[in-house]
């Protein structure tokens, strides 16, 4: 959908002789039905205006077209402007200009990622020039009139309010400035942009090439799809094994026949290595290789990250960025818009979308209603936060409330923990989170070990790490994030070992699990959840202790930073047992999924000694007695009590 579009001479003559940024208005509000913030009203006046200058030139085509506000099928993407016409050799061109206010910026080490000012604070962003470029990438990769006719994208952006200050140009990100040239103030700039634009658009073209681009059939091009297939053959870490091949090929001819009038939602359960990424992946390569329109989609952002660099192997923002997205991306979405979702990790989905939690009705509702086929992968005892709404009753309740037909599947081979399931149910019964026959863990069954100190097990992790990148540290969130704001401090601190390291930094992004120098840093539940290594090494917080003999949960003990507890003192004070019993749920269930992202082995630091010995008593082995005396050497130098709130 093109908000307003028209020829350059009637576009100069809206900027110049009207209030351009009304004439959108109005036009935004007939095709949509909505309206926008003041700050995008702002920014049409004075963007708008900037560019008509620009276009104010006689060897720029009157009759190009001008398009304002194309919104991009299956995202909520928007492009600010484009110019469609020809070039010398009367080839087809779109030029794609993402227009800026920004007056400052700062360098960031996250690959096409700045920092800028916005109204309410300071955040990182994409690069102007990656913005534009990505934009460029979905139109040829998805718009069958585009690929097909093999128009000509020229991708560009114009920051009319910022002086170079040599960030945004800086070498970090020549690779994206190259792709899409960056205009900033100043005369000499806007004659620069002038000339990009007449050497690309030569010819006008009467809008017809904005007609064919907002009626293109929406469908994955056969470049995208041939680059897609190509990169996951071979990989041997999305091969399916067993029981995995019968949910893959059920899904895939569920979705592959789904229609309009035929709506199917596919519930696909799992527990902790049974391979529901493997599968979730698969399929979106499977379906996008049938040149259905796919997306793969999951809450949090490290498994998006993880499995889009695994599928791109060296490239760097790969084209294929397009088909990974978050679950709040979907709250302005039309109807049946997408042949398929693939939801990953749907247990942790939410109501509400949006940076406040303000944004849309339901998640669950908005993906169902987004797809002709919707495929959800979860294992309900991996819901980490009082916001997680992912349950099968629930999804099949607005399944059959949408028309859908409900198909549940089952994953159950156990690919990760050595293939044990025995370590999984001795889990759930050591903490505490149901009952099994599995009171004791053998030494043969999974390599599960309880270090006496933290400096200990790191060391560990690092020399597991050597071989293979495939060794990390976790916590519970129960330490603050000081070294967000102080480069210098340490988060994780315990000072009796004189041990101290710091939380994941934002520099790796979601890849912090695979990025190689993050193995000295500590992940949580939010950079681990959906992911796996070889071996893991977990730090249990204080916010887990013993009482009357049970596992009990001290939600108190988080951290003021997590959000994961967020809604547990309001609704404390309605429902005090209600509270308690989600906030003990939540705990156990993130020190489950925890333990079990190591496919080869589990170390664990307990904090509180007496969960230690908890589950040191849930050992067997000849090398259990030996750790039991360590234990009782060790209390010496802990505090034990449970009621001290600043303990740590």
């Amino acid at each position: 959908m093109i908000v307003y579009q028209a020829t350059k001479g009637s576009f100069l003559k809206d900027a110049f002789t009207k209030d351009i940024e009304d004439v959108i208005l109005t036009a935004f509000r007939s095709r949509t039905g909505r309206s926008v913030a003041r700050s995008e009203i702002r920014s049409w006046k004075e963007s708008l205006l900037a560019v008509a200058k620009v276009l104010n030139d006689d060897d720029i085509p009157h009759d190009c077209g001008v398009a304002i506000e194309y919104s991009i099928p299956q995202t909520s993407k928007r492009i600010d402007f484009i110019l469609s016409g020809a070039n010398d050799s009367k080839l087809d061109q779109l030029i794609i200009i993402e227009l800026k206010q920004w007056e400052t910026a700062s360098k960031t080490d996250i690959d096409g990622v700045v920092n800028t000012r916005y109204a309410h604070g300071t955040k990182d962003t994409s690069h102007p020039s990656y913005q534009a470029w990505s934009y460029a990438s979905l139109l040829l990769n998805f718009n069958e009139a585009i690929y097909d006719a093999e128009v000509g994208l020229r991708p560009c952006a114009y920051l009319h309010n910022y002086s170079d200050n040599g960030v945004l140009t800086d070498s970090f990100y020549a690779h994206y400035v190259q792709l899409a040239p960056i205009f900033l103030k100043g005369e000499t700039e806007k004659d620069k942009l002038r000339e990009f634009i007449k050497r690309h658009v030569r010819y006008g073209d009467e809008r017809s090439l904005l007609y064919r681009m907002e009626n293109g059939r929406i469908r994955p091009s056969k470049g995208l799809v041939d680059s897609l297939t190509g990169m996951l053959a071979g990989k041997q870490e999305f091969v399916l094994i067993d029981d995995q091949k019968v949910v893959y090929e059920t899904a895939l001819t569920l979705a592959t026949h789904a229609s309009e009038k035929s709506k199917h939602v596919v519930i696909v359960e799992g527990g902790p290595g049974t391979g529901k990424s493997v599968v979730a992946i698969n399929l979106l390569v499977a379906l996008t290789g049938r040149r259905l329109v796919t997306k793969y989609v999951t809450k949090n952002a490290a498994p998006r990250a993880v499995f889009e660099q695994a599928l791109a192997g060296s490239l760097r923002k790969s084209q294929i960025s397009n088909l990974f997205s978050g679950s709040g991306a979907f709250t302005e979405t039309h109807a049946n818009v997408f042949d398929a979702l693939v939801v990953d990790e749907a247990h942790r989905l939410n109501e509400k979308s949006g940076l406040f939690g303000n944004l849309g009705t339901n998640q669950i509702q908005e993906l169902i209603g987004s797809a002709k086929c919707s495929i959800f992968f979860l294992d309900e005892d991996q819901r980490v936060t009082f916001k997680d709404i992912g349950e099968r009753s629930e999804i099949e309740r607005l399944a059959r409330a949408a028309g859908a037909l409900v198909t549940p599947l089952k994953l159950e081979s156990q690919f990760r923990c050595n293939g044990s399931d025995g370590y999984l149910a001795w889990l759930d019964n050591t903490l505490g989170l149901r009952p099994t026959a599995n009171e004791v863990l053998s030494r043969n069954e999974f390599d599960f070990r309880v270090f006496s100190s933290p400096e200990e097990m790191r060391r560990e992790i690092l020399e597991r790490n050597k071989t293979f990148n495939k060794a990390r540290m976790v916590a519970g969130y129960c330490w603050d994030w000081n070294s967000k704001k102080d480069a210098t401090a340490y988060d994780v601190v315990i000072p009796e070992h004189g041990f101290g390291m710091k939380w994941n930094l934002t520099k790796d992004g979601g890849l912090w699990m695979v990025a190689p120098e993050s193995v000295n840093e500590i992940g949580c539940i939010h950079t681990c959840q959906g992911l796996e290594v070889e071996y893991i090494g977990v730090i249990v917080g204080p916010d887990m202790a013993m009482q009357d003999g049970s596992v009990v949960a001290r939600p108190l003990k988080r951290s003021k930073h997590d959000k994961s507890m967020n809604g547990y003192k309001r609704l404390r004070a309605d429902n005090p047992e209600d509270a308690d019993r989600k906030a003990n749920l939540i705990i156990k269930n993130t020190y489950r999924t925890l333990m079990t992202r190591g496919m080869k082995g589990c170390f664990v630091y307990f904090t509180d000694k007496t969960v230690e010995q908890h589950f040191l008593s849930r050992l067997s082995g000849a090398s259990h007695e030996v750790l039991l005396d360590k234990v009782a050497e060790s209390h010496a130098y802990y505090d034990l009590s449970l009621d001290d709130p600043g303990s740590k």
